[in-house]
């Protein structure tokens, strides 16, 4: 079983919406964030290695990141999560340029092109900004003076599209997240779990390639958190934005993330898909993140599926997480279920031992003294 993990966890599934040819990837490349008066200043040493208690106790300068890489899959969810102060937020606001970097490339597709955020001239970036993202935030960031009409067709009102267009779109959007009828509503007459509603139409009615959340969700109680995260996946599966997505909830990153880059003090920590984070974390950090996951809600039938010839049993998308396949497996009193793709091909065969035993992680070894 364990055999089959480490070989097939290396397999990213695509992402659901992936087939959006106009779909906008982003590549963030060797990004360096340092605050202060003079950081360029201390770039080399950042870059040599200085650690960013130095800078900050004998340079007066604060990091805030280090030499990020990280590929965005188009028309997919890349979650970016760590704790408090791990420079998450920071990451998020160079992608529409709310900060500007110290060092690095922020490149996107805008007109068939491959641009750099960071190049942009004022005239550019305001139309990159208006035309290319969206933005939802943590605390809703609504209009309190004007209705959920309004805020809705905020974006596009601001970019000169005549009223009846963008009420048409508006209302779509505000009927799509589940708040028709409360057009005509402010935002103090609507609960948290609504007024981020609001926020997600507002960010879809300007119908931009890309959806940046900065813990959009985390402000909500946990049945409405729950709720949110069904309704942006199932949307996604419609619409097939690049959608960046920050918190610091793994479970949440799990949910969501077709790829996720965990981030400690600045630093990629390690960047893969869920499987790969949970089946094989790169330290003791991460270890410690993933230790409590219910991995049956993680890994998935192609992980665990070996060779072989078909079973007298149910069929199971190689897609399928493994909670799914056991219950299916004990619902019909089976030990093994066929792993068949969307074509009918039968690609190998999950066993009920094997699904129990990977949904149970591993003890963890003693670390040697010394």
């Amino acid at each position: 079983m364990a055999e089959a993990v480490l070989r097939a966890d290396q397999e990213a599934p695509a992402p659901a919406a992936a087939a959006e040819s106009s779909a906008t990837g982003i590549s963030i490349r060797h990004l360096y964030k340092i605050f202060g008066p003079t950081p360029e200043k201390f770039l080399d040493a950042v870059r040599d290695g200085m650690s960013k208690q130095e800078l900050r106790d004998t340079h007066g300068h604060v990091l805030g990141l280090r030499d990020i890489s990280i590929e965005m899959p188009p028309a997919g969810i890349q979650v970016v999560m760590g704790l408090s102060g791990s420079g998450k937020s920071t990451l998020i606001r160079h992608i529409n340029r709310l900060i500007d970097p110290t060092a690095g490339e922020v490149m996107v597709q805008v007109d068939g092109r491959e641009v750099d955020v960071v190049q942009m001239d004022a005239m550019a970036l305001r139309q990159f900004r208006r035309t290319q993202t969206a933005m939802v935030f943590q605390k809703f960031a609504l209009f309190p003076h004007m209705t959920v009409q309004e805020n809705t067709e905020y974006g596009l009102a601001v970019q000169g599209v005549p009223r009846a267009e963008r009420t048409k779109r508006a209302t779509r959007w505000i009927e799509r997240v589940g708040l028709a009828g409360y057009g005509e509503h402010y935002p103090n007459q609507l609960s948290g779990g609504m007024q981020q509603r609001v926020g997600l139409a507002r960010a879809l009615t300007n119908d931009a390639p890309i959806l940046l959340m900065d813990e959009a969700f985390s402000a909500l109680d946990p049945l409405i958190r729950s709720d949110m995260q069904s309704v942006l996946l199932d949307l996604q599966q419609e619409i097939g934005k690049t959608i960046v997505f920050i918190t610091h909830d793994l479970d949440e990153a799990l949910r969501l993330g077709d790829r996720i880059a965990i981030l400690r003090d600045g630093e990629v920590v390690q960047q893969g898909t869920g499987q790969q984070i949970v089946l094989k974390p790169a330290d003791d950090y991460i270890s410690n993140f993933v230790k409590d996951v219910n991995r049956g809600r993680v890994v998935r039938c192609r992980t665990l599926m070996t060779a072989g010839a078909p079973v007298e049993g149910p069929t199971v998308d190689p897609g399928l997480v493994i909670e799914e396949a056991a219950r299916l497996l004990s619902a019909e009193n089976r030990e093994a279920a066929n792993v068949v793709n969307a074509k009918g091909k039968h690609l190998g065969v999950i066993t009920m031992s094997d699904v129990i035993a990977a949904m149970v992680p591993p003890a963890t070894e003693p670390t040697a003294a010394g």
